[in-house]
Order: structure tokens, then C-alpha cells, then sequence
């Protein structure tokens, strides 16, 4: 009987590979950055990040990051469902799109977000001259009190000075993240199970409710948390359209470009470590939840 040889070489060649590209490209740069931190005594790093700025960058970054992956998490969602679930003209077109954050330059979309939702931008400046109008038609109607001042300033969304439009690029770079974890999911699920659940009763809801989102569960908070894990460390986008002000609009990656631009090298990688940590949480957590699902798949 003729032997039967490996596609891929044994098990020493390939660990070896998989170490070495694991050293050069990722465990040696972290360690680095780590290494780097230690420069620093232990009241320097406190004193490091819990300055009032950098802490007022976390709280933004975080914040914003969760509310991002939030709602990227409902209508990710909403989206999957659509592509897998719903024919309509130029679906596959549409799903080709889901994908442009990630072949879009961070900084073209910085650019292309600013020029819409800044002040004096196209849609940006929409406010004003509903504003405007509105008071106008108050006054030509002899009622110059007719509209209260602030009635209609939530009209005026000057994003560049709002922390809301950080909110809003980090939804766009995160939604592929949850659109294409679920979507697989879908596409691979048995209708029979469906059809099963109808036929006992049970309505649309009930039967996504109890049904189809217990199997889809793991998949979607993958979705989020990489959506999240992206959204933490995004700097090119944010920064075009945040309005940059310390303690109050700015994010954590540019409090390490202030510092590098410093050179306090040591206070950017200590900045730099909380993030580290951040990240490897939300990818423990990811592969928590992945492993809850496989056992409780076997468990099925």
C-alpha cells in the first residue's frame, strides 16, 4: 500500500514556523511595549494614567467603543438577517459594500465623515438653516416667541464638537465585525427547526426569540466584541472629525501620539499597556464565548 504523505510538512517544521512568525510579529513587539513601561516606577505609571486628560480619554474611548458596538450589535444584526433572509435587487452588491470599511483607507473615511456631519458641512449645516427658517417664519407671522430659542437646537449637531460623531465612525468601522460573524451562522441554519416551531404555534417573535437567536447567540457577541476590540484602538477616522479638545474630546490614541510627539516614550506604552490589556480581555472573552458554544453544541 502506497504511503500516504503529508500535504503540509510534520509537526516540528510547521511549530517551529508558527513559532517564529508568532515571536517576530507579536510577542516580541508586546514585549517591547511592556518592557518599555517598566522604565516607569509604579507612582509614575499611576500618576501616568490617572491624570484627569488621560483618564477623560478613557472614559471616551470606552464609552463610545461600547455604545458603537451596542448598536452595531442591533442593527448587525438587522443587516444579516436581511442578506441571508430577504432576495431584493442588488443584494449581492450590498453585501459587497459591508465590507468597504475594511478596504477604506481610516483617514479617507475621517475625511469623507467630516465633510458631512461638520458644522459647515453639508449635512452638518442642515440645522442651521432649519434654525433659521423656523424663525423666519416666527417672526414674518408677528409670533417671535412662537418657537422657544432651544427648541429646535438638537437641529444644530456640530459633530466636531460633539463626542457623538465618534460614535458614529466607530459604528461604520465596526459594523462588518457583527454582520459577517452572524452571517454565516444564518446561512447555515436548518428552516426545518423554524417550520418545527410554527407549526407547534408559535409566532415570528416567539420563534426568534426562543428558536433562532439561542444559535445564533455566541456568534453575535463575537461580533460585538471584535466590533469593540476595533473600535478602541481606531485613531485615523476618529481624529478628523473629533473636535480634539483635552479632557473632553479626546481619544486614547492620540493621548499616545501627544506623548510620543513628547518624547515621554515611556508614559505613551504605559497608556499603550491599559489598552493592551483591554484588548486581550475582550479576546478572552471572545474565546470564552466560543468555547461555551462548541460544548454547548456537543452537549446537544
Amino acid at each position: 500500500m502506497a504511503r500516504a504523505f503529508p500535504v503540509i510538512p510534520g509537526l516540528p517544521l510547521t511549530l517551529g514556523y508558527t513559532l517564529f512568525y508568532l515571536s517576530l510579529f507579536v510577542l516580541i513587539p508586546l514585549a517591547g511595549l511592556v518592557f518599555k513601561t517598566t522604565q516607569l516606577t509604579w507612582s509614575e505609571f499611576y500618576a501616568t494614567i490617572a491624570d484627569p486628560v488621560v483618564v477623560a480619554a478613557f472614559k471616551l474611548t470606552f464609552g463610545a467603543s461600547a455604545l458603537a458596538a451596542a448598536i452595531n450589535g442591533v442593527f448587525g444584526l438587522m443587516v444579516a438577517w436581511v442578506l441571508v433572509r430577504e432576495p431584493f435587487f442588488g443584494r449581492r452588491l450590498f453585501d459587497a459594500l459591508i465590507d468597504f470599511p475594511f478596504a477604506l483607507p481610516t483617514a479617507v473615511a475621517g475625511i469623507t465623515f467630516s465633510t458631512l456631519y461638520l458644522q459647515d458641512g453639508w449635512i452638518g449645516g442642515f440645522g442651521d438653516h432649519v434654525v433659521a427658517g423656523a424663525d423666519w417664519l416666527a417672526g414674518r407671522f408677528g409670533h417671535p416667541d412662537l418657537i422657544p430659542a432651544n427648541a429646535l437646537a438638537w437641529l444644530d449637531f456640530p459633530f466636531s464638537n460633539t463626542n457623538l460623531g465618534i460614535v458614529v465612525v466607530l459604528v461604520f468601522v465596526g459594523l462588518p465585525f457583527v454582520v459577517r460573524t452572524v452571517q454565516p451562522v444564518l446561512q447555515e441554519w436548518d428552516l426545518e427547526h423554524e417550520q418545527a416551531a410554527h407549526s407547534l404555534g408559535a409566532g415570528g417573535w416567539t420563534t426568534f426569540r426562543r428558536v433562532i437567536f439561542p444559535e445564533i447567540f455566541a456568534a453575535w457577541l463575537s461580533g460585538i466584541a471584535l466590533a469593540f476590540a476595533r473600535a478602541i484602538g481606531e485613531y485615523g477616522s476618529v481624529i478628523f472629525i473629533a473636535s480634539n479638545i483635552p479632557g473632553k474630546s479626546q481619544i486614547v490614541p492620540l493621548q499616545i501620539v501627544i506623548k510620543l510627539d513628547e518624547f515621554q516614550y515611556a508614559k505613551a506604552t504605559a497608556i499603550g499597556v491599559v489598552l493592551l490589556f483591554a484588548s486581550l480581555l475582550v479576546l478572552l472573552g471572545i474565546n470564552g464565548i466560543e468555547f461555551w458554544a462548541r460544548r454547548r453544541e456537543r452537549a446537544a
